[in-house]
């Protein structure tokens, strides 16, 4: 009954003369009654919320939303209020906020999220709180106990992927252009920024000891650097050159001497990350301790695979801390839980459902408590807890 309602009343307004020209110039996209029977309208790109009448004849108050927001999507109106202006109101913006507040006191962030295809996802290395890089420009620091955003910095270029530095004081960001930037995970301030090749940057990770920061490429090419010890300024070391296909994701060794990639042609390879040169002989890896696995490829994960995939239904996977679980996010808005390793095929796996896009990247919390996805085009983030 108040979806009818609602229609009749934005058919009333579109046809009503006498205030069309106070109504926004980018079309009405929500409109609410209030119990006193005033109406409420949010617009578009003009972001103004306008009080009516109950007739319509008067414009009573016009109020600008904050521009970080943009217009409306949604209104509803809550309780309390002696007046329609002291009423309390939730807007939902078309990027994808909630805001509180009423007419006379103005409206403040409850709940924030990202606005388009969301790919890049990193935790802190000893506290709940983890960043997301998302294609709407924005990189955003969250508490996860809280749900709230610490703080949000902007990027020239749709953001691709991102890194938490071992120490926890800087974040590194891959773009979809090429570029890379470094941020303090303090207050979001910019550090430093260079470009490798004009390709997006599909995953980068700092090395354990927080000496070398690896970038792998959609142009097929690993790059490392070097980080200076007050994490202000980075030099390129090596180009590694050997991949047939884009980089799709690796780790590093724990004692941050090699990486292990695997690539969109399926091919897993190995690296000697201070020469830059390919390692012919995997077997002789074969006891090397890796710092994390978020390769899809290998023998301690061939069991992840399910019967009919072609090599690209997988897109993310990350083993716990702890190193006896496997989560992975899949092209049908699943989470799948593995013990590790999981070697056999056709592995049994605790399967959470929630997504409703591809997931594109899984992460563990430092002490395992929660594991955190990302979802591709439904732009959320979903927490989940882990229990023994």
């Amino acid at each position: 009954v108040s979806v009818c309602l609602s229609v009749s009343v934005c058919v009333r307004v579109s046809v009503c003369v006498c205030c069309s020209s106070s109504l926004p110039q980018h079309g009405v996209f929500s409109l609410s009654t209030f119990p006193d029977g005033s109406i409420i309208s949010g617009g578009g790109k003009d972001r103004r919320l306008v009080l009516w009448s109950s007739d319509l004849s008067q414009q009573e108050q016009t109020v600008e939303l904050p521009e970080s927001s943009h217009g409306s999507r949604v209104i509803a109106v809550g309780g309390g209020g002696d007046s329609a202006a002291n009423t309390n109101l939730f807007v939902g913006t078309v990027r994808n906020t909630i805001l509180e507040g009423s007419l006379s006191t103005g409206f403040k962030e409850t709940i924030k999220g990202h606005s388009d295809e969301l790919w890049g996802l990193a935790v802190h290395p000893e506290q709940n709180i983890f960043v997301t890089a998302c294609y709407d420009k924005t990189v955003s620091f969250w508490e996860a106990n809280t749900h709230d955003v610490i703080w949000t910095a902007p990027v020239p270029d749709e953001a691709q992927s991102a890194d938490i530095h071992p120490s926890g004081n800087v974040v590194v960001i891959g773009l979809k252009t090429g570029r890379w930037m470094v941020f303090s995970t303090a207050d979001g301030k910019y550090i430093a920024s260079g470009v490798d090749g004009n390709e997006q940057h599909d995953c980068v990770h700092f090395s354990p000891d927080g000496q070398k920061m690896a970038i792998g490429s959609h142009d097929n090419f690993l790059y490392i650097y070097k980080v200076s010890d007050d994490l202000q300024s980075y030099e390129r070391m090596n180009r590694c050159s050997g991949h047939s296909s884009f980089i799709t994701h690796f780790d590093w060794s724990a004692d941050s001497q090699y990486l292990r990639s695997c690539s969109g042609d399926y091919e897993l390879l190995f690296w000697d990350a201070n020469t830059g040169k390919q390692v012919p002989s995997p077997a002789s890896l074969r006891d090397v301790e890796w710092a994390t696995f978020t390769t899809v490829l290998g023998f301690d994960v061939a069991g992840i695979w399910p019967e009919g995939a072609d090599g690209t239904d997988i897109n993310t996977l990350c083993r716990d801390h702890s190193r006896k679980l496997v989560a992975t996010g899949d092209d049908f808005g699943k989470v799948n839980l593995f013990r590790f390793p999981v070697p056999q095929a056709k592995s049994e796996c605790h399967v959470g459902i929630g997504h409703s896009s591809h997931v594109t990247c899984v992460r563990f919390v430092h002490n395992d408590s929660l594991l955190l996805s990302v979802g591709g085009k439904d732009t959320s983030i979903m927490q989940w807890r882990v229990q023994a």
